[in-house]
């Protein structure tokens, strides 16, 4: 008894009973099986098979008779095809698992991809959203150019009034050279002055005329 319990330790796992099956690759085994199938599901599979029932046919029908190794009945054939098929349908059964575990791996990964683009497809997007929203107020290309136009639309106005400016005065010191009075020689040319800011040559005010008027 206690050579039995010091036998039976705790400590160590105990040998499985049984029949032992022998070991084998499944990877291995598995890529024969779809391999397998694979052939068996073409068209020369079809062929060969049919070309060899049709000359087993032929000869246990045709043959002399000693040497017909399956006669009428065809008993072995049945048998052959028999066992075939029972090989078959496993096979193939074990052909579409192993196919249908890829496509569920290739799934996964095709929706463990699609969920990272979407999450950073979502963080551009508010990246997009912040920029935009940090240079909502700083000057672009289309408002520089816009306020150089208006700039340079300003500019051409105000030389334009400077030229009619200049042939006011022009005109004025010709009259009172004519007159024979002393020109003004462009004294009122420093600021740029027109109808638009409301100022008016003295000759061509409405007021003017009054004075002169009752003067005559």
């Amino acid at each position: 008894m206690a050579d039995q319990r010091r036998a039976e330790r705790l400590d160590q796992p105990r040998e499985p009973r049984g029949i032992k099956l022998p070991r084998f690759d499944a990877e291995a085994f598995g890529r024969w099986s779809e391999g397998i199938a694979r052939g068996m599901g073409t068209a020369n599979f079809i062929v060969v098979m049919t070309v060899v029932i049709a000359i087993w046919f032929g000869w246990n029908t045709l043959a002399p008779a000693q040497l017909r190794f399956d006669p009428y009945t065809f008993t072995f054939l049945t048998l052959v095809l028999s066992l075939q098929a029972s090989y078959a349908a496993p096979l193939i059964l074990l052909a579409q698992n192993r196919q249908a575990d890829r496509d569920r791996v290739a799934l996964e990964e095709d929706r463990r991809r699609a969920t990272a683009q979407k999450a950073d497809t979502e963080y551009l997007a508010r990246e997009i959203a912040a920029l935009r929203i940090a240079l909502g107020e700083v000057a672009t290309r289309d408002f520089l150019r816009s306020e150089l136009a208006r700039l340079a639309e300003e500019l051409d106005e105000a030389g334009q009034r400077r030229q009619r400016l200049e042939r006011r005065q022009q005109e004025k010191d010709s009259r009172q050279e004519r007159r024979g009075q002393r020109p003004t020689d462009g004294a009122g040319l420093d600021e740029p002055r027109d109808d638009l800011d409301g100022d008016f040559a003295p000759e061509a005010r409405p007021d003017a005329a009054g004075p002169r008027a009752q003067d005559g």
